[in-house]
Parts: C-alpha cells; sequence; structure tokens
C-alpha cells in the first residue's frame, strides 16, 4: 500500500534526523572518551613521580604542589591561581584526614574530573603503601632487640626530617603573610599547638583563627582606623576649617575592605609584606581579581562538584560512619578485622592538624589493645618520616601489623587501615568543594578561611616541636627522647636545614645524608 507523498516525506524527515543525531552521539562521546583519555594523560605527566620523589611530610608536600601547580614552573600550565590555592590550602588543613593528600586530589579534581583525581591519589599514595606493607613483613620477623646500628640510622633519619619540616614551616609562613594579623595568628597557632594536644584542641583553634579575622576584616579593622584617625585629629589639627573637613570626610567614607585593601597598598610601599603573594585578597569577586587571572593565563575550574552531589556524599558517609560504630558497640568482642577498620574509620574521622595528632591517636588504638608493640610502632615511625607520599601511609604498617598472627593475610590488614584512613578526608573534601562554591562569594566565608589558614600554618611548626621530641632512639629508650639529648643529632638536623634552604639540596638526599650521619656518629661514639 502507497502512503500519500507527505506522509512519505515526513518518515523520511524523521529517519533522516534519527540518523543524524545517532551520528552526533556517536562523534559527543568519541569526543568525551578522547577527552577523558587526554585527561588522564596530562594528569599522569604531572604526576607520576609524586609518590617517588615526595620526601618530608605534608609541609614539604604543600611547597611541592604549590612550585607544580600554582607558580608553573618549568613551563608547565598552572592548574590554579594562588588565591584558589589559599583557599584549598585551608579547606584542606581545617577538615580531618591526611592534608597533603587532600590537597592533591582537589587539585585534581578542580583541573581534570573525578576519575583523573583518583588515579592521581593512586599515585600519590600506593608507592609508600606499597614501602610500608613491605616493611611491616619485615619488622615482623625482627628479634625483641634490635641492633645498635640501626637505632642510630633511624636517629640520623629523624633529625634530618625535622630539618626539612622546619624549612618547609617557614616557607608556608613567608608565603602566607601578607599583614600584621596574619603575623599573629601564626604565632598563636605554633604556640598553643605546643602546650598542648587533643582531638578536639586544633579545629578549636583554628575555628578562632576563623572568627578573630571575620571579626576583624568585616568590622574592627575600619574601627580602629576611624579611632586613630580621630585620634591624630585630635593632637594635630589643621590650621583652617577646610582640612579638618577633608579628614572627616575621608573617614566617613572608609569601609572595612577599603581600609583593609588601603593598609595593604601601605605595608607593600613601606616593604613590610615582602614578595610573598597576597593570600586572599579583601574582595576575591572583584574585577582586580579576574584581571588578574586572565593576565596569567589561569583558567577558572571547570570540573565542581554540584551542590547536590555534595550533599549526597555526605549523608553517605556519615551515614555509614553512624553504622559502623554502632555495629561494633552492639556486639560484646567485635572481629578483629571489623575492629581495625573501624578503627582506622575513626581515626580518619576525627583527626585534625596531621601528624602531631595521628601519632599518638594511632597509638593508643594500636599499640594499647596489643596489636602492635610499641617498638614496631616506633620503628614504622621513624620510617615513615623517611618514605615519599603522605605520612597516613603509617596505617598500612600498622594494618599488616594487626593481622600478622591471625588467620586472614596481613595485605588485607593493609588494605583495611589504607581504605580506613583515606576515605573520610577525601569524602569530605569532596563534599565542601561543592559547599566552597557558593561559599565563597560571601565575603565572609574568604575573612573566615583567611584565618583558618593562618592558624594551620602556625599548627604545621607542631609538627617540628614534635617529631623533634620523640626523634631520638635507642636500646635503652625504644620509645623515643629529644634529640636535643645529643648534640650530634642537632647538627644533623642543622645541616638537613641549611642544606635545603640555602642550598637546594632536594629532601631526599638530605634525608640520605642524614642516614649516613647517624651511621659515622655510631662508628665514632655510639660503640
Amino acid at each position: 500500500m502507497l502512503l500519500p507523498s507527505f506522509i512519505s516525506q515526513y518518515i523520511h524527515c524523521i529517519q533522516s534526523l534519527s540518523r543524524k543525531w545517532s551520528t552526533h552521539a556517536l562523534s559527543q562521546q568519541n569526543d568525551s572518551q578522547r577527552s577523558l583519555s587526554h585527561r588522564l594523560n596530562d594528569v599522569f605527566l604531572r604526576t607520576w613521580d609524586l609518590g617517588l620523589t615526595a620526601f618530608g611530610g605534608p609541609p614539604v608536600h604543600f611547597q611541592i604542589l604549590h612550585r607544580r601547580f600554582v607558580e608553573g614552573k618549568e613551563g608547565r600550565e598552572q592548574w590554579v591561581d594562588e588565591q584558589t590555592y589559599q583557599e584549598l590550602f585551608a579547606i584542606c588543613q581545617g577538615l580531618p584526614g591526611p592534608g597533603s593528600t587532600k590537597m592533591l586530589f582537589c587539585l585534581t579534581l578542580l583541573h581534570a574530573g573525578v576519575i583523573p583525581a583518583l588515579m592521581a591519589f593512586l599515585i600519590w599514595s600506593l608507592p609508600g603503601a606499597i614501602g610500608m606493607y613491605a616493611l611491616s613483613v619485615g619488622v615482623g620477623k625482627l628479634s625483641r632487640t634490635l641492633p645498635e646500628p640501626v637505632y642510630a640510622l633511624l636517629s640520623g633519619l629523624n633529625a634530618a626530617t625535622v630539618g626539612i619540616v622546619a624549612v618547609s614551616a617557614v616557607q608556608l609562613a613567608e608565603k602566607a603573610i601578607r599583614d600584621k594579623i596574619f603575623r599573629i595568628l601564626i604565632i598563636f597557632g605554633a604556640c598553643a599547638g605546643l602546650c598542648y594536644n587533643a582531638l578536639w584542641y586544633f579545629p578549636v583553634l583554628m575555628l578562632g583563627g576563623g572568627l578573630v579575622v571575620a571579626a576583624w576584616d568585616g568590622w574592627l579593622y575600619s574601627q580602629v582606623q576611624r579611632a586613630r584617625a580621630a585620634w591624630r585629629n585630635r593632637h594635630n589639627r589643621p590650621t583652617d576649617s577646610e582640612g579638618a573637613g577633608t579628614i572627616s570626610v575621608e573617614m566617613e567614607s572608609i569601609q572595612p575592605g577599603e581600609a583593609e585593601r588601603s593598609e595593604t597598598v601601605r605595608s607593600r610601599k613601606k616593604g613590610k609584606s615582602g614578595d610573598s603573594p597576597s593570600s586572599f585578597p579583601a574582595n576575591p569577586a572583584g574585577p582586580s581579581n579576574s584581571a588578574q587571572s586572565t593576565e596569567t593565563g589561569t583558567q577558572s575550574p571547570n570540573y565542581v562538584i554540584r551542590l547536590r552531589t555534595g550533599f549526597a556524599i555526605t549523608t553517605v558517609f556519615f551515614a555509614s560512619f553512624i553504622a559502623l560504630l554502632v555495629v561494633r558497640g552492639q556486639l560484646s568482642t567485635p572481629p578483629l578485622v571489623l575492629d581495625l577498620f573501624a578503627s582506622m574509620y575513626l581515626a580518619g574521622t576525627v583527626i585534625f592538624g596531621g601528624g602531631p595528632v595521628v601519632i599518638p591517636l594511632l597509638r593508643s588504638y594500636v599499640v594499647a589493645p596489643g596489636w602492635v608493640s610499641g617498638r614496631d610502632f616506633l620503628i614504622g615511625l621513624a620510617i615513615i618520616q623517611a618514605f615519599p607520599g603522605p605520612n597516613f601511609n603509617f596505617a598500612v604498617f600498622l594494618g599488616a601489623l594487626a593481622l600478622q598472627h591471625t588467620q586472614f593475610p596481613t595485605v588485607f590488614g593493609a588494605f583495611l587501615g589504607w581504605l580506613g584512613i583515606f576515605v573520610p578526608g577525601l569524602a569530605l573534601a569532596v563534599a565542601f568543594q561543592s559547599f566552597w562554591s557558593v561559599l565563597r562569594r560571601k565575603g565572609y566565608a574568604i575573612h573566615f578561611l583567611r584565618g583558618v589558614n593562618a592558624t594551620a600554618i602556625g599548627l604545621v611548626f607542631t609538627a617540628v616541636y614534635r617529631l623533634w621530641e620523640i626523634g631520638y632512639l635507642t636500646s635503652q629508650n625504644s620509645a623515643g627522647q629529644s634529640l636535643g639529648k645529643e648534640p650530634w643529632w642537632v647538627v644533623v638536623t642543622t645541616i638537613s636545614y641549611a642544606g635545603n634552604a640555602w642550598f637546594k639540596v632536594p629532601p631526599a638526599v638530605s634525608i640520605v645524608v642524614g642516614a649516613i650521619l647517624g651511621l659515622c656518629w655510631y662508628g665514632a661514639v655510639g660503640r
């Protein structure tokens, strides 16, 4: 049966449109696949060596990430601008979990998307995790007493690591400082972190620093400026009424953001701020910052987590966290596998401040129940400081040792420790990025993060002190003691600091030199 001509033409047009749409969809799919492969290749070429060369812990890691992805060294493309990097730094320091790992993950997520970010995380963490698992296998076969040269070598490693961490802490502070309130908060964070150490303490300090800067930038600074101008006006009265009127009008027109910007300009003219970049500008959404981003060639991030996705990730995470703790609490004698994973998951959720907090917390989780001996714990602690990649790979070492005398393979314990310690921090960092895309438009949020950033940098200095106090290991005191008890370790720390800060010696070389100097000390006076 023949159809009318207009119906045949209509059907033909529909079939033609269908073929064109299918071809267009296939073309878009191929373009997307090529785009993903291009992004994966780009991320791999920029991060393939980090898991093997990033020595020194989080303070050094932040410097490496800044040079590689913000400064654009060796003619490479910048991934983010300085402002975005400083915002991410404050967010990663203000959330629980491994700071440098979250930083790399978030930088890659903004630049290339979720799948490349997961690949970067694996490249970053797996080399150190594999090394720590191999170390756990060897440590499990050691006798109770280690040879004396081993203690000297470990002490040399710790002393060199302290020098490298000190350099990175100073460099972080120099890059972040832009005004007096930043200096005050960095000093406050460092001093407060030295005096006390608890799970709740570090987040409270960072919260307090954020509130102080939010109040200072938002209201208090302009009030202080008005009071100072009124005081000058009272003691230096102008000769004519016109001058007095000018001063009055100028002070009435001062706004908080303008006052802060004028102070920054004056400090730059006087040479107070140095050459360090200005983090968290007073008006982050203003035209000046847009122009600056355009001039530097840094593009705004294209891969941003949606707000709905962020809420979903947050809900799933806290639901799993509560369910895990409830199940463990309901069992009178929970299986060791469940207990281990729950402990690591809890540690990854409540650890603020990184290494200075994770060390005593993990010690109470694995040494107190008898899963890991105190000696093995300190051996792993000394070695992880000299390993590349994240220090939270220490959980791999502890997880493997915890299951060494059970029916489960030790590699399963290593995997549980690795998964439990990393997942909470990464999940919360990704979820908070979706919230931050909205909050960053608010001035008070920028001011608050400035304070969190400054206080977090101050807390980095506490890592230097904590490592210093447990760095010297001997057969009589395997729990660790202060490096200051032996002048040679002070010399090793000084050499490491000077070599890294003044002569640009790579951290890996400094750590090897520290180990050699430790053996030299044993050969000369240690026997």
